[in-house]
């Protein structure tokens, strides 16, 4: 790709990841940054990715190719106002957030149709912040860009090329697509984990049993119920109509499976569950999404001191980083009686070899 110049309003961990990526494939590329806070800038430029950097929004972004929208959705409309003045006719103008159509309708309100491609790259961490963006986040992840009607399509084309280059997966959706999508297979899941773990706190004895005992497959289910409580409830506020729509249809199919559990109606529950089997087991493996994957396995060890630091050492020797570490004491879902979790993909494979080849048994690597 040629040499072009990108600015980055707000250079959080998305910001930040896309900044990174895009000077691991392309060093000739020129970053000019803003961000609120003066440390990430300064850690920013010194890690060699910013190669300017402004407190304020100012002329200094007039001369980019690309302007990647990466604060939070509440600054955009006051960052919009201020960025407007400094637009060139040959800019694309495009943003990160999880909900389209509002900053679709943003951006029509200050006409500047013309520029905008939204753009939704579908990686994330339960991290946040410029220290923990990694150049490799959005690496075989679905990057979603949202045109408008009158942008050319040399920008869309040019945008996609820029995507592929980080290698990210583009695909191209309208905003009402793209809103409604996200919110059956991320915005919807976010709403269910919570308020299953909400159930399970609502029923649980004084002494604690459940909370307990919450291991194995309701952990795994819930985990994302530990996201950012302020962040989904301003894309519960932000794609209403799509998350209340499909969150009924939901009411109503618990509200099925219910009536055949009261009357015991045997072949209608078994094909509740295969149903969901089968089409679970058709999803394409993808380690990167808008529900971040867990990079873990089991694995059996002896019941005796020295056990788990013996895998722990064994592993730090070999170069490979423990994200999570612990006893899996509920055995429902999973043979293994110690989880490990990882950072990445490779971190867990070469764990997987290194324990195997010691003569370990591994269980539920996923």
């Amino acid at each position: 790709m040629k040499a072009i110049s990108c600015g980055f309003i707000g250079l959080g961990l998305i910001g930040g990841s896309i900044a990174k990526a895009l000077k691991r494939y392309n060093s000739t590329i020129t970053i000019y940054a803003y961000d609120s806070n003066p440390d990430t800038l300064r850690q920013a430029q010194q890690d060699g990715i910013a190669d300017k950097i402004s407190t304020r929004i100012d002329n200094t972004f007039s001369g980019c190719d690309i302007l990647f929208l990466c604060a939070p959705v509440s600054c955009n409309d006051e960052n919009l106002l201020q960025l407007k003045q400094f637009l060139t006719q040959d800019c694309i103008l495009t943003d990160v957030g999880s909900v389209k159509n509002g900053i679709h309708r943003q951006i029509t309100a200050l006409g500047l149709e013309h520029l905008f491609i939204g753009g939704h790259p579908m990686a994330g961490s339960e991290r946040y912040g410029y220290a923990n963006a990694k150049a490799n986040l959005l690496e075989n992840a679905y990057y979603i860009l949202t045109p408008t009607d009158t942008v050319p399509d040399r920008k869309v084309d040019f945008y996609k090329e820029l995507v592929s280059s980080i290698g990210a997966i583009a695909l191209v959706l309208t905003c009402e697509q793209h809103d409604y999508v996200t919110a059956a297979i991320s915005h919807l899941p976010h709403v269910i984990a919570a308020s299953l773990v909400n159930l399970v706190k609502d029923s649980d004895e004084k002494d604690g049993i459940m909370r307990m005992i919450a291991a194995g497959g309701f952990k795994d289910i819930t985990r994302i119920a530990s996201s950012s409580s302020s962040m989904w409830q301003q894309i519960c506020l932000s794609n209403p109509e799509n998350i209340s729509g499909l969150l009924t249809r939901y009411i109503d199919t618990l509200c099925q499976i219910r009536k055949q559990i009261e009357e015991g109606s045997g072949n209608e529950i078994y094909n509740f569950f295969d149903k969901a089997r089968v089409y679970r087991d058709s999803f394409i493996e993808a380690s990167s999404g808008p529900i971040k994957k867990v990079f873990s396995l089991q694995v059996d060890i002896a019941d005796e001191p020295g056990a788990i630091a013996s895998i722990a050492t064994m592993l730090a020797l070999n170069g490979i980083n423990i994200k999570n570490i612990g006893i899996a004491h509920n055995r429902e879902l999973e043979e293994g009686i110690l989880r490990i979790e990882f950072y990445e993909e490779t971190g867990l494979n070469a764990a997987s070899a290194v324990l195997k080849n010691r003569g370990y048994t591994i269980y539920g690597k996923k």
